[in-house]
C-alpha cells in the first residue's frame, strides 16, 4: 500500500448533509436512488448488464489484486452469460496489465496526463525516482477524470458497475453523472480499515490522559474482543492524517474522502473467517445500504484463469531452483524477506539487515528493490543466503517446501499471500497501514513475530540493530513449542483462505452474490437478505478465532 491513504474518516451516515451543503464548489451526486433515474435506458439485448469496468491505481501494490478480481469476474456468469470486464488503465502500464489477464478481458488505455512534476514516461509509482513525487503523480490521476467520463459516454449502454481503487475518487463523480454504480476499492483487510477510520474519528488519547508512554495499551471503541493497542502502533498513515500540511493529506481530503464513502459497496480482498467480525464496524462509515463484501484471496480466486503467470514476470533471478536445492538438504530452513516494491529502506539498515540475517545461522532468500542497486551487501551472504534484485514469483516462494517464514513489511498483498501459504510472518510494518496489518496477524491471530519496530511515529524510523534482526529471525524460525504453535495457527488461517476462495466458499458466494445484487440494483432493484437471514455480501462461516 502507499502511504498517508487515511486523512480522517469518512464523516458518519447523520452527517452527510451537513458536508454536502458546505462543499459548495463539488457537484453533489445523484443518492442511490436517483442514479437509476440518471441512468439511460439500455437497448434492449445490450449487454451493458453484463459489463463491468475495473480502474486500478497505477501502481503495482494496488494493481495487482484489482487485475485478479478481473480474471475472477470474467469466469463468473451473469444474466446473459459471461461477464464482460474491461480493465481501464495507461498505455505505460499496458504490458503488465496484459501479462496478468486471461485474454477475454478487454483493456482500455486512457493518455496519462502531463504534470511538470514528474519525469516524462513514469506512469506507475514504482516508476518514480523519489517517493516525494507521489504527491505529484496523485495530482496526476485526478486530470484523468475527463477522459474517464468520455469513455464511460462512448459506451453503447451504461456498465454494470465500476471498480475502482479508491484513490481515484473522480470515479465515483463519473459514475454518479453516468447513472452507474461505483464499488471502491482499497486493498486493505476490513481489520486495518475499521481500525484506521476508527481511530481517525477517534483518536488516540492525548496528553495528560495518562496514556502519554507509548507502549501503554488504550481500546479501541467499537471492536470486538477488547482489542487495545499502542500509541507505538498506530498505522503511518493515521498519524500523517494529523498534518494538515502534508501533500497527501491535502489531496485525499479535497480528492478522494468525501467520494469515497459515498460508494455503492466496498470491495475487500479478505474473507469472512478472517474478517468478518470487522465488516459492520468497516460498512458504518458509508452510506446507509452501502456492505463490504469479502471476496479474497483475490488472487486465489483468479487461479487458473489463463494467466501468463502466476507472480507476472518469471522466476528471472532463478530463486526456484535455489529454494530446490534447500528444500533437498533440509525442508523448511529457509526465511524469505521481502520489504515490497515501494518501501524505502536506508542503508544503514540494509546493511544491519544483511549482518543479522546472516548472523542468524539461518538459510535466507532476501528480494531487495532494483532501485537500492547501489547498496551492496557489507557481508558476504555466504551458500546459505541468497540475495536478489528485481521480480520475485513471490507466491510460489511462499509456497515451497524450503520455506518456514516470511519477513515482511506487511503490506496487505504479501500478508494475505503468506498467509494462504500458511507461512507465520516476523511483521516490520514501516508506513500506511502496515502497523494494522502486523497487530492483526502477530497479535490477533498468533501468526507472527513482531520486529519490534515502532511504525506509527511520524519520525524517521529507528535502527534495527543486527542483533534484534538475527534474534527475531530465530524466533521466527523456532522449533520448540512456540514456534510450532505459531506454524500452527499460520497454517490453520492459511486453511481457511483456501477454503474461502474455493467451490463453495464465502468468498466465491461473495463475488457471485455481488453480481447478482449489482444486476438486481442495475434493474431497479434493492439489497436483499438471503432465505436464512444473513447479509448477501457475507454468509456463515466458522470464524477464527483470537489467539490466546
Amino acid at each position: 500500500m502507499t502511504p498517508q491513504q487515511f486523512v480522517s474518516a469518512p464523516q458518519p451516515a447523520h452527517k452527510i448533509h451537513e458536508v454536502t451543503c458546505t462543499v459548495a464548489e463539488s457537484p453533489r451526486p445523484p443518492s442511490m436512488a436517483a442514479a437509476d433515474a440518471a441512468r439511460p435506458a439500455a437497448p434492449a439485448g445490450d449487454s451493458g448488464r453484463d459489463h463491468v469496468v475495473v480502474f486500478p491505481l497505477m501502481a503495482k501494490g494496488h494493481m495487482i489484486p484489482l487485475l485478479d478480481l478481473a480474471s475472477a469476474l470474467a469466469a463468473r456468469r451473469g444474466d446473459g452469460g459471461l461477464l464482460r470486464v474491461t480493465v481501464v488503465t495507461t498505455p505505460g502500464n499496458l504490458a503488465f496489465a496484459r501479462r496478468r489477464l486471461p485474454a477475454r478481458v478487454g483493456l482500455v488505455a486512457l493518455p496519462f496526463p502531463a504534470h511538470p512534476e514528474l519525469p516524462p514516461g513514469v506512469e506507475s509509482t514504482d516508476g518514480l525516482p523519489s517517493h516525494s513525487l507521489f504527491p505529484a503523480f496523485l495530482r496526476a490521476t485526478a486530470l484523468l477524470r475527463e477522459p474517464f467520463a468520455a469513455y464511460l459516454a462512448s459506451l453503447p449502454a451504461p456498465p454494470l458497475a465500476v471498480v475502482s481503487d479508491f484513490f481515484l475518487g473522480f470515479t465515483q463523480r463519473v459514475a454518479s453523472d453516468a447513472g452507474v454504480r461505483r464499488v471502491t476499492f482499497h486493498g486493505m483487510s476490513a481489520f486495518a480499515l475499521a481500525l484506521c477510520f476508527s481511530l481517525a474519528r477517534t483518536p488516540p488519547p492525548p496528553p495528560g490522559s495518562g496514556v502519554e508512554d507509548g507502549a501503554a495499551p488504550f481500546r479501541i471503541p467499537g471492536f470486538p474482543g477488547n482489542l487495545t493497542i499502542t500509541k507505538d502502533e498506530v498505522p503511518h498513515a493515521v498519524a500523517m492524517a494529523a498534518d494538515p500540511d502534508d501533500p497527501v493529506t491535502r489531496f485525499l481530503s479535497d480528492e478522494v474522502r468525501d467520494w469515497d464513502y459515498r460508494s455503492w459497496g466496498v470491495l475487500v480482498n479478505s474473507f469472512d473467517a478472517l474478517d468478518g467480525d470487522y465488516a459492520a464496524i468497516l460498512e458504518s462509515f458509508y452510506l446507509p445500504g452501502a456492505r463490504a463484501w469479502l471476496v479474497g484471496p483475490l488472487f486465489l480466486l483468479a487461479a487458473g484463469e489463463e494467466q501468463e503467470d502466476d507472480d507476472g514476470d518469471g522466476d528471472t533471478e532463478g530463486c526456484l531452483p535455489w529454494l530446490d536445492e534447500r528444500a533437498a538438504e533440509r525442508p523448511g530452513s529457509v526465511v524469505y524477506v521481502s520489504f515490497g516494491t515501494q518501501v524505502h529502506v536506508s542503508t544503514a539498515q540494509l546493511d544491519e539487515l544483511a549482518h543479522g540475517l546472516v548472523g542468524s545461522g539461518h538459510a535466507f532468500l532476501w528480494a531487495v528493490r532494483t532501485s537500492d542497486a547501489s547498496w551492496s551487501p557489507p557481508v558476504d551472504a555466504g551458500p546459505k543466503g541468497k540475495i536478489v534484485r528485481g521480480w520475485v514469483p513471490q507466491r510460489r516462494v511462499l509456497a515451497h517446501p524450503a520455506v518456514r517464514g516470511f519477513l515482511s513489511h506487511c503490506g496487505w498483498n504479501s500478508v494475505l499471500e503468506s498467509l494462504a501459504a500458511g507461512r507465520p510472518m516476523l511483521a516490520w510494518p514501516v508506513m500506511a497501514e502496515q502497523a494494522a496489518n502486523a497487530k492483526h496477524v502477530a497479535g490477533v491471530l498468533g501468526a507472527g513475530v513482531p520486529a519490534g519496530v515502532k511504525a506509527g511515529s511520524n519520525a524517521p524510523p529507528e535502527l534495527v540493530g543486527r542483533a534484534q534482526v538475527a534474534g527475531k529471525v530465530r524466533e521466527l524460525m523456532d522449533s520448540g513449542e512456540a514456534g510450532l504453535r505459531m506454524r500452527a495457527r499460520a497454517e490453520h488461517v492459511g486453511k481457511a483462505a483456501r477454503a474461502a476462495a474455493g467451490e463453495g466458499g464465502t468468498s466465491r458466494l461473495a463475488l457471485r452474490r455481488l453480481v447478482d445484487e449489482l444486476q438486481r440494483s442495475y434493474d431497479g432493484g434493492r439489497l436483499e437478505r438471503d432465505d436464512d437471514g444473513t447479509d448477501s455480501a457475507r454468509g456463515g462461516r466458522e470464524a477464527i478465532e483470537p489467539n490466546e
